[in-house]
């Protein structure tokens, strides 16, 4: 997860967080006091009913239950139950509902003076009354339907706005801090731009800017400089001391060919291995040469080459040094139809190279002597594909591949320098291609995209 994501996702939950706390507080809040409220309504029905019942001599059992049938404060599923003080029931309302009650309820009552219970979807309340020095006591239950109904909306509006309030915070904070962090974007993509080819690249500043990523900038910047110019020296170096080196593998390289020429028709082991020793370090010393030229992008001249062309050019060459090599080259027949689509922009002489460079390379690790080279289309894209059989490289084949003087497990009884891939991989990467490598069913297979 990305730092973006992650402080949207942890602002978002820390706002909706804060806001779920106010909702729930202000719904409990309300529910309490819809309680509180039921309950001081149950209390008033309570005196009310004891007061008629025992204080208005006019008022009887039959005339209190019509004037409850016809109350305008009528509670709904209301029962009322009045009690003498020896627990007798004196009076109960004109109802189909139950009330739940025991003895121990009334006593609870004689000793607290009140209860209040849910029982279902009801609530039920008790009192103590004392009425010329007697003891009376009320049972009432009902349902707050009304109270209820407000309840389930303000919940409900809650729950909704909490929705949309989640949304809106998600969203604002997600534009919010892509605004914000689109510099570093931006850093991030011109970093991912610096390589070994694009060392002096440098990134855009704002003068006397405060912002942070601006002064990250300058101080990556200051440091690609002292990169630079270290790398610099150590590119000098290499080419220096490989030119140094030339003269004199020239002239030990002469001598021998003197004493071999010399002697004629004997056979001497000794120099004929000196030999070979002197040609790859003079490989060697070509090679380093060419990764150290081959840094510098803008000395490069770049002209429309045709992909085949320079192949067969490589053909010629690797066929007159391996005398055994079998070569398969086949091109997809959409694209010899178009003869433009086999163009490409780069060097004649480096890209000869590469392919020289991979042809060779899968010649001598591969176990029948076969390379199948194909050119073809894909997505309306130009791909190389050079194929040869031979047992695994590594497990970590990418990782080493392209880099100097690394070599695979299937090599190590050959002879080579283990610079042949990486200079492939500069050139190739020099002109905008790519390369790839797989290994399947007993098969390496290089890929180029053109």
């Amino acid at each position: 997860m990305t730092i973006k994501h992650k402080i949207t996702l942890y602002s978002s939950l820390f706002f909706s967080g804060f806001y779920a706390l106010i909702a729930l507080f202000i719904v409990l809040s309300f529910a309490f006091v819809r309680a509180e409220e039921f309950k001081e309504r149950l209390n008033e029905k309570a005196l009310t009913t004891i007061r008629l019942l025992l204080n208005v001599k006019e008022v009887d059992n039959d005339l209190l239950k019509i004037i409850d049938k016809n109350s305008i404060h009528k509670l709904y599923d209301e029962k009322t139950l009045v009690f003498d003080e020896n627990f007798n029931l004196i009076y109960s309302s004109l109802d189909d509902t139950k009330i739940n009650w025991t003895t121990s309820d009334l006593e609870l009552l004689k000793t607290e003076g009140s209860f209040f219970k849910k029982e279902g979807e009801n609530e039920i309340y008790g009192i103590k009354h004392l009425n010329n020095e007697k003891q009376f006591y009320a049972i009432v239950s009902a349902n707050d339907n009304y109270g209820k109904s407000k309840l389930r909306y303000l919940t409900t509006i809650v729950i909704i706005t909490f929705l949309v309030f989640l949304l809106a915070t998600w969203l604002f904070t997600y534009t919010l801090i892509k605004r914000q962090l689109k510099p570093l974007d931006e850093f991030h993509t011109n970093i991912s731009q610096i390589n070994d080819l694009h060392i002096e690249r440098q990134l855009t500043t704002k003068a006397n800017s405060k912002n942070e990523i601006d002064l990250l900038s300058i101080e990556f910047n200051q440091m690609m400089n002292r990169i630079t110019e270290v790398y610099n020296l150590q590119k000098d170096f290499t080419a220096h001391v490989s030119h140094e080196l030339r003269t004199p593998l020239l002239k030990l390289s002469a001598q021998v060919e003197n004493q071999l020429l010399q002697q004629k028709g004997v056979e001497n082991i000794f120099l004929k291995s000196m030999m070979q020793d002197i040609a790859q370090l003079n490989e060697l010393i070509n090679s380093l040469l060419l990764l150290t030229k081959n840094n510098q992008k803008n000395t490069i001249e770049q002209e429309t080459v045709r992909i085949d062309e320079v192949l067969y050019t490589a053909f010629e060459k690797i066929t007159n040094e391996f005398k055994d090599i079998s070569i398969d080259f086949s091109i997809e027949e959409s694209i010899i139809e178009i003869p433009e689509l086999l163009e490409v922009k780069a060097s004649t002489n480096l890209l000869e190279i590469a392919f020289s460079n991979l042809i060779k390379n899968a010649y001598l690790y591969s176990d029948n002597k076969k390379v199948q080279i194909t050119i073809y289309q894909k997505n309306e894209q130009l791909l190389l594909s050079i194929i040869n059989t031979g047992k695994s490289i590594a497990e970590n084949a990418e990782e080493i591949l392209f880099k100097p003087f690394k070599r695979g497990k299937n090599a190590l009884d050959s002879k080579g320098l283990g610079i042949g891939l990486t200079i492939v991989k500069r050139i190739l990467t020099n002109f905008g291609f790519s390369i790839g490598y797989n290994y399947s069913n007993n098969s390496h297979q290089f890929l180029i995209k053109f």
